[in-house]
């Protein structure tokens, strides 16, 4: 599959590449501590020497995923006018990210996930949220700044991260998708459930077997590959998807294709927590696109990418001088041993 590829030039041009990443972002905020006893008032662990960190989270950490890969991203979406919106701010212009692209709605509420977490166990998760559609005049100010970075010129690719938390909408999925089918910009799409059947004609759709189930309305087996294989070619015709691309965690990644599909196994790793590998997947599927690979090698790299970021507590992006290690070592040596 890559026998004799270049992975050094690969990831030296990337810095040519300009994304333009569309959906719902939020404040990935974290409360480390230690567990020591159990509450006297209720049976429930008390978590003392607290250490809080906030991280840019949702399409936010699509576009760091992307940033750490060294293409270039342009993050699209609307926070509140809130305190948080003003620390999501903050978090953008720390991690040298534009805000060009992003509309204040001082009626709404910036998303906002806080993880208690102990050594690497997981607690609880408070999510605070407004996940209703946006008002017709923001999504009006907000779609009109979309289209002109379309027509600016030099992107690459679009991603359309939906969380369902508002910010994307049946309206704003139907100018992008025909905006960019006129200008022949890829488009890939990581979807949630509220939108699974509204996205057509659409260059890569990756949904995660929980999202495929439910947005086909169908009963699947995570074991069944052939079964999966008819449904998602079954979908991809219907919406005129070019390629189809479905997680499977444990099972690994599927993606189909006009006449053919490819199912790669994991990489064996040490899983810590799985947050924001979606976003790492999503990331390098438009990466490798944009870099003229095939859907097998596509679906290959990015595998590999969001098992990276599972290793790792929190959500966090790819790092890109291991991921180059593993491409050369675990897709270019050891297939070529095989051979």
């Amino acid at each position: 599959m890559f026998e004799g590829y270049d992975f050094d030039g690969f990831f030296k041009d990337l810095s040519k590449q300009k994304i333009l990443i569309i959906g719902d972002v939020m404040i990935d905020s974290y409360l480390w501590g230690d567990v020591k006893r159990v509450s006297p008032e209720a049976p429930v662990p008390i978590v003392s020497g607290i250490m809080e960190e906030s991280r840019l989270g949702g399409a936010a950490n699509v576009a760091l995923n992307v940033k750490s890969m060294g293409a270039v991203p342009i993050l699209c979406s609307v926070i509140g006018g809130d305190e948080r919106g003003s620390i999501f701010l903050d978090l953008l212009e720390e991690q040298n990210l534009t805000d060009v692209g992003i509309t204040v709605d001082d009626y709404r509420v910036t998303t906002q996930k806080t993880r208690i977490i102990s050594g690497f166990k997981h607690l609880l998760r408070v999510d605070e949220e407004m996940d209703s559609l946006l008002p017709k005049l923001v999504q009006d100010r907000f779609i009109e700044i979309i289209l002109n970075l379309m027509d600016s010129g030099g992107i690459d690719s679009i991603i359309i991260q939906d969380y369902d938390k508002g910010v994307i909408s049946p309206s704003i999925i139907g100018k992008i998708s025909r905006k960019a089918n006129k200008l022949k910009i890829p488009l890939m799409v990581d979807p949630k459930f509220k939108n699974f059947n509204k996205y057509k004609n659409i260059t890569l759709f990756k949904p995660n077997f929980k999202e495929l189930k439910k947005g086909l309305k169908f009963e699947l087996n995570k074991s069944d590959i052939d079964e999966i294989i008819v449904a998602a070619q079954e979908f991809r015709k219907k919406q005129n998807l070019e390629l189809f691309m479905v997680t499977l965690s444990s099972n690994g990644i599927l993606v189909l294709e006009e006449g053919a599909h490819h199912h790669l196994p994991i990489i064996e790793r040490d899983v810590t927590d799985v947050s924001g590998a979606g976003d790492t997947v999503i990331s390098l599927c438009s990466i490798c696109y944009n870099a003229g690979m095939t859907a097998a090698q596509i679906a290959a790299v990015a595998n590999l990418a969001g098992g990276q970021v599972c290793e790792k507590s929190g959500v966090i992006p790819v790092n890109r001088e291991q991921l180059l290690e593993e491409c050369k070592e675990l897709l270019v040596n050891k297939m070529n041993d095989k051979n």
